[in-house]
């Protein structure tokens, strides 16, 4: 018997088309409906549209419906995947990331830590509080899938206003692993283990052996690592902490570098800004959506959200990467209500965290020191406090001056009037 599946958000190209494109690719989910919603009805209407035509076009057995009514597309859902933005995403990204420097904190992305990371927060957050409302009025039981950042405080934020839903964040930054190791170490992905985990974006490989021998990978990742991403784009502060600590972080300079302090001296600016500036491009020129349905999400991203579905429906006890669930003792040095990022094992239970047991000690430090972030913006956004959100901003390791601080909230609060209100 087939799922009801909902996807929020789906009028965007690069969401709904990618996970339309994966969804109709899956054996597991044939039958399945597949339930369109959206607050832009023209973007819905042309993503429907689409998918119909390709159903059609490839005689495929799955049913199509698009709702701009958020109810009405919760009602029986076994599944609701949320990717939403709020606004104009890019100007609104842009003011995260400039107003900030404007007040002399450096950042190097603004879009999940630093002051930047806080602000995309208190605007997304209270949407998709809303939404899991509607969830736990409707179907209650569904399993709920986000794919929005920031990735650690929006599930944070579900968990601690709706204790019993479900939630699983999934996220494709454990990619730069599965596409850069097999080079790195000259072998097949399938001869490797691996364990990574941390937070979200804040993550590294804890663990790599040879399936073959049995060896430890990892002396010669620190052999060959700086050599191998010395040319690559994005890989200055990567390179450093390689050095430095000794641990290999799962994703490029512009996530990792906005959770530390002394980032900004080494990060690879350009390439930050070239990284920046084509994702802008490819997620805002609505070309070729046939092809981007055809192809779904590419393997290079490691989108992961199909195989969570299908694992849980077949039962598969199959172990994924990373995903973003509540601590409870997998990583000992976070608190236990806190997001992590870890292996997980899939089956019709659900989804069930593996334990990091050799977290280097160095990267250990770095991670405690979000957790204040974390907690205390989740707790502004529930509150509606100015208070708190300002000491959440003090509490960020990139910021070093109070009445600019002070004075750049003020400024944030009011350029972002429409959709912070509630701080009070």
């Amino acid at each position: 018997m087939g799922k009801r599946i909902v996807l929020v958000g789906a009028g965007s190209a690069m969401f709904g088309l990618g996970a339309l494109g994966d969804i109709f690719k899956s054996k597991p989910l044939e039958g399945s409906t597949v339930v369109l919603h959206d607050i832009n009805e023209a973007a819905l209407d042309s993503v429907r549209d689409l998918a119909e035509r390709f159903i059609s076009d490839n005689g495929l057995a799955y049913s199509i419906e698009a709702t701009t009514s958020r109810k009405e597309a919760l009602q029986g859902a076994d599944f609701c995947i949320i990717s939403i933005e709020v606004g104009d995403r890019y100007a609104l990204w842009e003011q995260d990331w400039k107003i900030p420097m404007q007040y002399g904190i450096p950042q190097v992305y603004g879009e999940n830590g630093g002051p930047g990371g806080i602000f995309h927060s208190l605007r997304i957050v209270p949407p998709i509080l809303a939404i899991c409302e509607d969830i736990a009025d409707i179907c209650p039981d569904c399993h709920v899938i986000n794919l929005s950042n920031p990735m650690s405080i929006i599930c944070l934020a579900i968990k601690k206003r709706f204790k019993d839903l479900t939630v699983t964040g999934v996220c494709h930054e454990v990619a730069s692993l599965v596409e850069h190791l097999p080079k790195l170490l000259d072998t097949d992905l399938s001869n490797l283990s691996i364990k990574a985990g941390g937070l979200n974006h804040f993550s590294i490989l804890v663990e790599a052996k040879y399936k073959d021998t049995g060896k430890d990978a990892y002396p010669d990742i620190r052999k060959k690592a700086l050599g191998y991403y010395e040319n690559l784009p994005e890989r200055g502060l990567f390179r450093e902490f390689v050095r430095i600590y000794n641990c290999l972080p799962n994703t490029t300079d512009s996530h990792f570098g906005e959770y530390i302090q002394w980032a900004q001296e080494v990060v690879d600016h350009k390439g930050i800004l070239d990284f920046y500036n084509d994702y802008v491009e490819e997620c805002t020129e609505r070309k070729d959506l046939y092809a981007r349905l055809k192809n779904g999400t590419m393997p290079e991203e490691y989108w992961r959200v199909v195989p969570v579905m299908e694992g849980i429906i077949t039962n598969s006890g199959h172990e994924e990467l990373a995903l973003n669930i509540q601590n409870n003792g997998l990583i000992k040095c976070l608190p236990d209500n806190i997001i992590v990022e870890v292996p997980a094992i899939i089956d019709a239970a659900g989804v069930h965290g593996m334990e990091l047991r050799s977290m280097p000690k160095g990267f250990e430090a770095l991670l405690r020191n979000r957790v204040g972030v974390l907690e205390l913006t989740t707790d502004a956004i529930l509150e509606g406090s100015k208070e708190l959100v300002l000491q959440a901003l003090l509490a960020e390791p990139v910021v070093h001056n109070l009445r600019n601080t002070e004075r750049m909230l003020d400024a944030i609060l009011a350029y972002q009037k429409e959709y912070l209100y509630y701080i009070k």
